[in-house]
Parts: C-alpha cells; sequence; structure tokens
C-alpha cells in the first residue's frame, strides 16, 4: 500500500500530496502528526468517493487509511451558480472599529434573510473570531446552518489567534478546501 508521511506538513499539505497520491493509487496510507491534518485528510478522502478509516497510534501520530470504492464514483468539482462569503475581518468596512463591528453584525445577521442563501460562509484571518467570540453571530450561524449553510473556519487562522478550542459552531477548513469552495463557486468577499 502507498505510504503517503504528512507528518510536519503544514497546512494545506498534508491535504495536497493525498490528493496527487489519490490520482496514481488505490489504496494509501496517510500519516500525519496532528487531529486536524486526520479529519482534512479524511474529508478529502470522502468527498473523492474513498472508504476512510483512521488510526490513532497516539496523541499526535494518526495513520488515515484510503480506499478507493469502486462503487462510488468521486465527486466531482464544477462551477456553480451559488455564493461563497469569505469573511477576513471581524471589522466591515474602514474606519472606526466600534462601527466596523456594529457594521459586520448586522451584515452577517441580514445574510440569513437573503435570497437565495449563500451555500458556504468562510471565515478567515481575524474574521475567525466572529464566530468564535461573538455570542450574537454565533447565534446567526447556528440559523444559517439549520437552513443549510455550511460555515466553515480556518484551522491556521484559529491557531495562530488561539481559538480553536473557542469555536463551538461549524467546521474547522483548511486552506485547499477554502480555495477549491472559492475557485468553484461565485464569491463574496467582506
Amino acid at each position: 500500500m502507498h505510504e503517503v508521511d504528512a507528518r510536519g506538513l503544514d497546512c494545506p499539505k498534508p491535504v495536497i500530496e493525498t490528493k496527487k497520491a489519490l490520482a496514481n493509487f488505490d489504496e494509501l496510507i496517510t500519516i500525519v502528526d496532528n487531529e486536524v491534518a486526520a479529519k482534512n485528510v479524511s474529508k478529502l478522502a470522502k468527498q473523492s468517493g474513498c472508504k476512510v478509516s483512521i488510526i490513532e497510534e497516539s496523541s499526535n501520530l494518526f495513520r488515515i487509511i484510503i480506499k478507493k470504492d469502486k462503487t462510488k464514483s468521486s465527486s466531482s468539482t464544477v462551477a456553480s451558480d451559488k455564493k461563497v462569503y469569505l469573511i477576513k475581518s471581524e471589522y466591515l468596512g474602514e474606519g472606526d472599529v466600534e462601527l466596523g463591528k456594529i457594521l459586520m453584525k448586522g451584515y452577517i445577521s441580514t445574510l440569513k434573510n437573503i435570497e437565495p442563501l449563500p451555500q458556504r460562509v468562510i471565515f478567515i484571518n481575524s474574521g475567525v473570531k466572529l464566530p468564535t467570540l461573538y455570542p450574537d453571530i454565533t447565534i446567526v450561524l447556528e440559523e444559517l446552518i439549520a437552513k443549510g449553510v455550511e460555515v466553515f473556519a480556518c484551522g491556521t487562522c484559529l491557531d495562530y489567534y488561539d481559538l480553536k478550542e473557542e469555536l463551538t459552531i461549524g467546521e474547522i477548513s483548511n486552506m485547499y478546501e477554502i480555495l477549491d469552495s472559492l475557485n468553484n463557486n461565485q464569491v463574496v468577499t467582506v
């Protein structure tokens, strides 16, 4: 079985290396050294129509066994007319910080009322503070998720701001998944 040793690689390299290997092998093992990388690699493999099992050998070593499922066709990514909202700051606009916070709260609160709803809302950079530190925004995001909107927060950004444990809504994402989403949808950047 082919082996991808992705220990020590920064996000999204474990996902990229696994994707490259999946192009050439029907079965492989990817080894990573953190839980977030294990989840990201598993998500990619499942989206590619593979069967996945994770063996945690210790708190910092994960072996992800990936086997292509011949009965499933891999999900192909095609351009969509759905909108993805990329929120890259905890403030909306430039100028006074307090006004920027008020505007961002109003912006996100309004998202639940627009038609069509966005397919996905992605938080990067200081934008990851919104789904972690702002309870009013978390409530709105819960409503959006209940309506079928996907909510993602950049894992590297959460780590940078030491907020990973604070994320209680949505999913932790990686740069590969974020770029794939931006590349294949209409994007609104805030």
